[in-house]
């Protein structure tokens, strides 16, 4: 399944440690990001799942923005683990 691939980016022992870090939760959206666009493949007009799939992305955009502004190496290195773009500075 795909989010066992994701999780697997946190070594098991940070992921019992840190819960709640702000890598953490990235990783977590970002499986969640993932099964939802699958989801949302197959499922074009469930405007629901949409709505939530747009806040998810907005909750991990911010915690981006607060990991690159606290910590660049750290935000860098998490950005080419998860194979996602780096976000637009404004």
């Amino acid at each position: 399944m795909v989010k066992n691939l994701f999780i697997s980016a946190i070594s098991q022992e940070e992921k019992d440690e840190n819960k709640g870090s702000v890598e953490f939760q990235i990783v977590s959206f970002t499986n969640k990001i993932r099964r939802l666009t699958s989801h949302l493949k197959s499922h074009r007009k469930d405007y629901l799942s949409q709505r939530g799939l747009r806040k998810i992305l907005g909750k991990r955009q911010r915690l981006l923005s607060y990991l690159a502004k606290k910590n660049r190496v750290r935000y860098k290195e998490l950005i080419s683990r998860l194979d996602i773009r780096e976000s637009k500075t404004r």
